[in-house]
């Protein structure tokens, strides 16, 4: 087997050793799927992406995303950060955009740059698809919160797109903060349902400027909480502006994540409802880490 450069990325990070964390695995097309999924559970990380090839087919780069149990039709930040490195190790220029041949369809990913360097690359999602609703008490009891602290104007509800989410509207920081899951009750709950992960939010935040404050939990994936999500807060942003949490049809707005795990993450959310669909739009910034030989 031949050897593949890989790296590895900080994605919705505002400085290094924040955000999420990913590796990037270059020239991976020989790599046997069950090779990629022991790469994915020895870089211990909640997801692991691989490029295919350093030439574009069909349009754009053909990309694959692991995690140590299973391979993913799409996920955020590892779309975010896999674009990332093929524009600075593979284009070596400045670019507008890049599209992403996932397992759930085309991803494109767009550039805005300080200088030189990208500063905020922004993905345009899959429109959002609106699943069912969930009864509060059992979610409550889910999270170890009281019932009324979930925030009764708007539905639990599955949304995705491309993975499923339940979004779950929470009224108060400390509320967010204090949220555990109890294992048993969550995997009754997930294991017949589409929605694995749980993203909480609410409208308190650490720190001022932003708009939200988020956590995921992703029990069933092996990662018990996810510092930053990219697929869960374009599922969020389609939520938001269908449901008018903020009283208008489109949102533009900055969401914090990570904070109680130790990896602050910010991720900026653009939707818009146009009727027949709605637009969403997730963005971030993406800092190298590190960068090697997989031998």
């Amino acid at each position: 087997m031949k050897k593949c450069d890989f790296y590895i990325v900080d994605v919705f990070a505002e400085e290094k050793h924040a955000g999420n964390q990913l590796a990037v695995v270059r020239d991976a097309r020989s790599l046997p799927d069950e090779l990629k999924r022991r790469i994915a559970r020895e870089m211990n990380f909640s997801e692991t992406a691989f490029i295919l090839s350093d030439k574009k087919e069909n349009g754009g780069y053909n990309i694959r995303i692991f995690t140590p149990a299973q391979e993913l039709p799409f996920a955020g930040h590892p779309s975010l950060g896999t674009a990332y490195i093929i524009q600075r190790e593979i284009i070596r220029k400045k670019v507008e955009g890049i599209i992403m041949n996932l397992k759930v369809g085309q991803i494109p990913v767009a550039f805005r740059y300080k200088g030189e360097e990208p500063d905020v690359l922004w993905m345009h999602q899959m429109p959002p698809v609106f699943g069912q609703t969930f009864d509060k008490k059992i979610v409550s009891e889910v999270l170890s919160i009281d019932e009324n602290e979930i925030d009764r104007r708007f539905p639990i509800q599955d949304v995705s797109t491309g993975v499923h989410f339940m979004i779950i509207p929470l009224k108060f920081l400390d509320t967010l903060k204090r949220a555990r899951i109890v294992k048993e009750k969550y995997f009754d709950l997930v294991g017949n349902i589409e929605a694995k992960g749980l993203l909480i939010f609410c409208p308190e935040t650490h720190r001022p400027g932003n708009h939200l404050s988020a956590r995921v939990f992703v029990d069933y994936y092996g990662v018990p909480e996810d510092p930053a999500t990219g697929s869960g807060n374009g599922c969020l942003a389609g939520y938001l502006v269908k449901h008018r949490y903020f009283g208008t049809p489109e949102i533009d707005i900055r969401v914090e994540q990570g904070y109680e795990i130790g990896r602050p993450s910010l991720l900026l959310l653009r939707a818009q409802d146009m009727g027949e669909k709605i637009d969403v739009f997730v963005g971030g910034k993406v800092i190298m880490v590190a960068k090697g030989e997989l031998l």
